[in-house]
């Protein structure tokens, strides 16, 4: 099996192959929920990471909205949503995020966060809210959440916990040995640790990993393995797309033969469901992952 992974790369040579092109935003879906998103004074992680799939998922009605503003302190590597000190937190923010995804009729909400690390509670409690205020405004919406490691805080992760989404995601991104350039303040066991007291306590839970930064196949495997030891329930893959020349280059295209073997390797080991394609994202057909 590896000896076919090996022979499925695409060169790096400034051009995207066929595989990874996408349609330019449009359409009557796409403007309602760039409406609502603006109307609210919202984030979308589908804006600011530069997603690919957006004209797709907002065509569908689905979006994935960011909490805790637009900046970032933490430096990934990969990610295009900017790095600084945030200037303040909105405490009236759950309570907008409900009321879009009742606007949007959504069945099934996602909500992420950049990272708040000068928070004591590392944003949690906004988090909490949010997925109250959902279930006070729309009865039935399920509510998935991707939440960051609160460097390994054990009772910011239970804010949420507590609070009872529907499936809890925290996002490993890479293999271990990648960490230092592509996650330079996160760690792998924390990610781990987030996952693991989380199904201890009765959640489903979820993760992802970008290929393309340089990792080996036997590498993306151990993680596959380490995730199914904690019973992890639903993986994803994507490929990695450098947003700016200012983030880390794209070491390989990965052939999409390679990303339906990863598939069926990730099935066979017991994950419930796996997502594994190259314009996978952590969100991508979420509703469908239940």
């Amino acid at each position: 099996m590896l000896n076919v992974i090996n022979e499925k790369s695409f060169p790096v040579n400034g051009r995207r192959p066929d595989w990874l092109k996408v349609r330019l935003p449009s359409g009557k879906g796409y403007s309602e929920v760039k409406d609502i998103v603006k109307s609210g004074a919202l984030h979308t992680v589908c804006e600011e990471a530069r997603c690919p799939n957006i004209a797709e998922c907002w065509e569908r009605r689905t979006a994935t909205f960011m909490l805790l503003g637009d900046v970032c302190t933490r430096s990934c590597g990969f990610c295009a949503v900017k790095t600084g000190k945030p200037r303040f937190l909105d405490a009236d923010e759950p309570r907008r995020v409900g009321e879009a995804v009742r606007k949007m009729q959504l069945r099934h909400a996602v909500i992420t966060s950049v990272n708040r690390d000068e928070l004591p509670d590392g944003g949690s409690a906004i988090f909490a809210e949010t997925i109250r205020q959902i279930r006070i405004q729309v009865r039935g919406c399920r509510v998935e959440v991707l939440i960051p490691d609160f460097k390994g805080d054990p009772n910011a992760l239970q804010n949420i916990i507590d609070a009872r989404p529907d499936i809890l995601n925290h996002n490993t991104e890479t293999v271990p040995r990648l960490y230092r350039p592509v996650r330079p303040q996160g760690n792998y066991q924390w990610s781990l640790d987030v996952l693991r007291i989380a199904k201890s306590q009765g959640m489903t839970t979820k993760t992802g990993l970008m290929l393309g930064l340089g990792e080996t196949p036997e590498e993306v495997l151990q993680v596959m393995q380490d995730l199914r030891n904690i019973e992890v329930d639903i993986f994803t893959l994507g490929q990695y797309l450098q947003p700016t020349k200012q983030h880390l280059p794209v070491a390989r295209f990965v052939h999409p033969d390679e990303f339906a073997i990863y598939g069926r390797e990730g099935r066979a080991m017991g994950f419930r469901h796996v997502e594994s394609g190259p314009l996978v994202r952590s969100s991508y057909h979420a509703d469908e992952h239940v």
